[in-house]
């Protein structure tokens, strides 16, 4: 066997149905360097080491007798908001949580695809923030520069990845918390269309705004992982047509429309995009055009509904979740201003906020209509824009320091969080898909990941991961690595 431990998920795969690598070898190296980072980096809040290590010897016999099943023996990790037999799931909050008796249905299929949960991953406080600290494991820091946050909320799955002690991992995205990790750390981070993976032992999470998705570094490991967890059980809101993922990594996307939108939705919220942010994502529409697209500068119409539409969703999610934990009276201030204000929007706010959801959809979608009715059905009877692709920026900012947000009050800390990252939440209302991919660095250094992301429209994740592997053969993001971890 190789003595060179194979990095990504694909070549991990592949690694071990050839008989290269064992994947006890490859569950202990991942654990050895969750252990040696675990007092700097922190991606991890649970650590399944010896159950991971009896999963991967199995694993190995199965490789042996000449099983092959998609992710037989890699190790990976998942986001502590989802369920694994035997694990609490804290969801960033403290106190002491029961062990789940059933895993979630996404980590069910993973584990019939044959992969290995070596651990569960930090998250703020119900996943609310787009920085990953807490009173209930601390803080997580990015494998690029320390001194600044992974992102959030799926923060411990970006540092993880990141910092290569799994090669890829399963986060969640409520209001860009995929995405906007993805973008501070270097790394491809694909929000699905909604339903795609699902989340039951919730029906829809969330009021249906989130849903799960893959961190990877590269396009073809995160579409692996995506093809891996996808699929739906009864029971499920939101169940949508099946997509080949897969294929599409190795697929030309052809000459695309391409829109340029650098206006974030309403929030009635100061907020600027920084200019080392908006040079970047130029810079990521001017190879889009050399590699043949037509990139034209085209806003997207939300309207002020679009807020109205997320707000009551998000806070009513807070208060549902809320009631899984042991000790509200451990809940950050903040959480519990936030659960308040979610029973109050409850009921008939809730339901209108659910019905402007379809409206929103046909107003946004004229802009991948062909007609311009939103439809899509050629009718004439709109302006329509045609573009087949939106590329905006994912975050507003560079990543953030360490504690910058941390002794705020809850209105400060919104309208700070709004001002960073006011670019992914919207798609989440809509439950169309969502790419992040590198769009370079900023910082003294170049320490300071950023990201740009690629918008589709229903189902349209075989375009986008098309179109971010033609990109990413152009850019090659990922040959770079952060140094010191």
């Amino acid at each position: 066997m190789t003595s060179v431990i194979p990095k990504g998920l694909s070549e991990q795969v592949s690694a071990l149905a050839g008989g290269e690598v064992s994947s006890r070898a490859l569950v202990e190296r991942a654990l050895d360097r969750i252990a040696g980072t675990q007092g700097t980096l922190n991606a991890f809040r649970r650590v399944r080491a010896e159950a991971a290590l009896r999963e991967a010897e199995e694993a190995d016999r199965l490789l042996a007798a000449g099983r092959r099943l998609p992710l037989l023996g890699v190790p990976i990790a998942v986001k502590d908001d989802t369920d694994v037999a035997g694990e609490p799931t804290c969801f960033g909050c403290c106190g002491e949580f029961p062990p789940k008796t059933e895993d979630s249905e996404a980590v069910r299929r993973l584990r019939a695809a044959g992969a290995v949960v070596v651990g569960k991953t930090n998250t703020p406080e119900l996943g609310q923030w787009p920085f990953t600290e807490g009173p209930a494991f601390g803080e997580t820091r990015n494998p690029w520069n320390p001194d600044y946050t992974p992102g959030g909320s799926s923060g411990g799955a970006a540092a993880a990845v990141a910092a290569g002690l799994v090669p890829a991992a399963l986060g969640s995205d409520g209001a860009g918390s995929v995405r906007i990790p993805a973008a501070w750390t270097h790394l491809i981070g694909i929000k699905p269309q909604r339903g795609r993976i699902s989340t039951w032992p919730y029906a829809e999470a969330f009021n249906g705004i989130t849903c799960n998705g893959p961190l990877a570094r590269t396009v073809e490991d995160a579409a692996l992982l995506l093809h891996a967890a996808s699929g739906n059980r009864p029971g499920d809101l939101h169940q949508p047509p099946p997509v080949d993922v897969l294929s599409a990594v190795r697929r030309d996307p052809g000459r695309l429309r391409v829109a340029l939108s650098l206006k974030p939705a309403f929030t009635g919220t100061p907020k600027q995009l920084d200019p080392v942010v908006r040079a970047a994502v130029l810079r990521l529409a001017e190879r889009l055009a050399a590699l043949g697209h037509e990139v034209v500068e085209a806003e997207l119409r939300y309207g002020v509904g679009v807020g109205l539409s997320f707000l009551p969703r998000a806070m009513v999610g807070l208060w549902e979740w809320s009631a899984n934990v042991p000790d509200r009276a451990l809940l950050d201030v903040r959480t519990l201003t936030a659960v308040r204000h979610g029973r109050l929007l409850g009921g008939r706010p809730l339901r209108l906020a659910r019905a402007v959801e379809e409206p929103l959809r046909r107003r946004v979608g004229e802009i991948f209509s062909r007609d311009g009715d939103g439809d899509g059905d050629g009718d004439g009877d709109g302006d329509g824009c045609g573009f087949d692709v939106v590329l905006s920026p994912t975050t507003a900012t560079p990543p953030l320091r360490i504690g910058a947000l941390t002794k705020l009050n809850g209105w400060h800390t919104d309208r700070a969080v709004i001002a960073a990252c006011p670019y992914a939440w919207p798609w989440n209302v809509l439950g169309w898909p969502a790419v992040n991919v590198p769009a370079g660095f900023a910082g003294e250094g170049g320490t300071l990941p950023l990201g740009a992301q690629l918008l589709g429209p229903a189902n349209s994740e075989p375009r986008l991961i098309s179109l971010a592997a033609q990109l990413e053969a152009d850019q090659r993001w990922y040959e770079r690595w952060p140094t010191g971890v």
